[in-house]
C-alpha cells in the first residue's frame, strides 16, 4: 500500500491547479470534477490491495453526494459508521480519532451510544444489568434511544452550532449525563454506532458506510474483548446471542441503504494511509 499512495502523491506539485472561486457554482463544480476523478483513482488502487477497504459502493454515490456539495456548499459533510458488534467500527473511529488529533483535521466524532435512555432506575429493579437483558429488556430496541435530541443535534452541527451531548456512562449503572460532552461543529461530522442506521436519522447522512465482517471473526472479537473486560464467558455467550439477535433486527435492513461496505478486516494502517491521501487531495489548490 506504502507503494501505492507514493505513486499517488510523486506528482502532487505537477498536479496543483489554480483555486476556483467556490461561492460560484461553476467553480464548484469544478471542483465535484476533480474530486470525482480522484475518488475513482482510490477505488481503483483500492481494488490492488490485498485486503480491500471498499466492498462495495453504490453505483449513484458519488454523483448524489458531489450533487450535494455543490448546491448546499455550507454545510457540513456528515459520514454515519455503523455495523454490527465487534464488526471493528469503533476501532476504525478511534483510529481516526488519534489520526485527527495527530493532524488537526477538521472531523468531529459523535458515538450514537451515548444517546441511550437513562436506565438506572430499571437496573436498580433488577439488581444488574445482565438481570434486565435477561428478564427480555431490548436494550438496542430505537425506542430505548433518545432519537429525537439525536436528530437535533446532528441538524445543529450540521448548520454551523456546537452541541452538548449526553454521555451513557459504560459502568453498568444505565446513568445517562445530559448536556456533558462537547461536540464542535467542524467540516465533516462523523456519527458512529447501530443508532445512525434508525430511520429517525438515517436519512440525514451524506456519506453511509456500512462496516462488514463474518460472524466467526466477530465472535472471536467479541470474546477476546470480554476476556480483557474480565467478563465472565458464560454471561459472555449469552451477551453475544442478544447482540446478534439485536443486530439482525436493527442493524442488517440497514446494509443496502449504506452507500459503501467497508471491510471490517482491512488494516488499520492502509485506512489510514487513504485518509492521509483524501486529505492530500482536498488540499492540492494553489491559492489565486
Amino acid at each position: 500500500m506504502n507503494a501505492l499512495i507514493r505513486d499517488l502523491v510523486e506528482s502532487k506539485e505537477t498536479e496543483k491547479i489554480q483555486k476556483p472561486n467556490f461561492d460560484t457554482r461553476i467553480g464548484r463544480e469544478f471542483l465535484a470534477f476533480y474530486l470525482k476523478t480522484k475518488f475513482r483513482q482510490i477505488i481503483n488502487y483500492d481494488k490492488k490491495a490485498a485486503k480491500r477497504l471498499f466492498l462495495n459502493v453504490k453505483s449513484d454515490f458519488l454523483e448524489n453526494f458531489l450533487d450535494r456539495l455543490i448546491n448546499q456548499p455550507k454545510r457540513k459533510i456528515l459520514i454515519s459508521i455503523t455495523g454490527e458488534s465487534a464488526s471493528g467500527k469503533s476501532t476504525i473511529c478511534a483510529n481516526i480519532k488519534k489520526y485527527i488529533e495527530q493532524n488537526n483535521l477538521p472531523i468531529s466524532i459523535v458515538n450514537t451510544d451515548n444517546y441511550f435512555n437513562d436506565i438506572s432506575d430499571l437496573i436498580k429493579q433488577h439488581g444488574t444489568f445482565d438481570a434486565l437483558r435477561d428478564a427480555g429488556y431490548d436494550v438496542d430496541s430505537p425506542q430505548n434511544f433518545q432519537l429525537d435530541l439525536l436528530r437535533s443535534d446532528i441538524e445543529d452541527l450540521a448548520s454551523g452550532k456546537d452541541v452538548m451531548i449526553p454521555e451513557y456512562l459504560v459502568n453498568g449503572t444505565g446513568v445517562s449525563v445530559p448536556r456533558a460532552i462537547k461536540i464542535e461543529s467542524r467540516k465533516i461530522i462523523i456519527v458512529e454506532g447501530m443508532a445512525a442506521t434508525y430511520k429517525e436519522v438515517h436519512d440525514m447522512f451524506d456519506i453511509k458506510i456500512y462496516i462488514d465482517l463474518d460472524n466467526k471473526t466477530r465472535k472471536k472479537r467479541f470474546l477476546d474483548r470480554a476476556k480483557i473486560r474480565n467478563q465472565d464467558h458464560d454471561n459472555a455467550l449469552k451477551h453475544w446471542d442478544y447482540v446478534c439477535e439485536a443486530g439482525r433486527k436493527y442493524v442488517v435492513p440497514a446494509k443496502s441503504n449504506c452507500d459503501i461496505i467497508a471491510n471490517g478486516e482491512c488494516d488499520l494502517e492502509y485506512f489510514t494511509q487513504l485518509l492521509e491521501y483524501i486529505n492530500l487531495i482536498t488540499n492540492n489548490f494553489c491559492e489565486v
